[in-house]
C-alpha cells in the first residue's frame, strides 16, 4: 500500500496516474467490498469516503482494515485535513481527529508516503 497526501486541487490523482502508467488501475471513491481481480485499486478522495462512512454511522477504521487485507497493493489518495483553524462543531472536530489518526496509521503501514504540492511529489517515506 502507498499513501499520497496533499492539499485540495494539488494534482494528487494526476501524479499517481502518471506514476502507474503500465499497470491495470481502477480508480474508486469508496472502498470496494468484494475481492480484487488483479487490478491495483486507487482510492481517490479517501477523506470524503471516511466522512461519509462516519455520517452514515459506519466504522471507517474497521472497514479500512478489512479493505487493506483484501487489497494490500492499493494506492490511497487523501487531502490533508488537520492544518488550519480548529472547527467549532464537535462533529467536525471528531472527523478531523479520526481521519488524522487513520492517516497516521496508514502512513505507518505504507510502503511509501508522498506529499503532493502543485503536482510535485515530496517523498516522506
Amino acid at each position: 500500500m502507498r499513501l499520497y497526501l496533499g492539499g485540495y486541487a494539488q494534482g494528487k490523482l494526476q501524479y499517481v496516474l502518471e506514476q502507474y502508467k503500465t499497470g491495470p488501475l481502477r480508480v474508486v471513491e469508496e472502498l470496494p467490498r468484494g475481492e480484487g481481480d488483479g487490478e491495483i485499486i486507487v482510492v481517490n478522495r479517501f477523506h470524503d469516503w471516511f466522512r461519509a462512512r462516519m455520517e452514515q454511522g459506519g466504522c471507517p477504521e474497521r472497514e479500512l482494515d478489512e479493505f487493506l487485507s483484501r487489497y494490500p497493493e492499493c494506492l490511497i489518495i487523501s487531502d490533508e485535513i488537520g492544518n488550519g483553524i480548529v472547527p467549532l462543531e464537535a462533529g467536525e472536530r471528531e472527523y478531523r481527529e479520526r481521519l488524522g489518526r487513520a492517516l497516521v496509521d496508514l502512513a505507518a503501514r505504507a510502503e511509501g508516503v508522498e506529499r503532493i504540492l502543485c503536482g510535485i511529489a515530496q517523498k516522506i517515506k
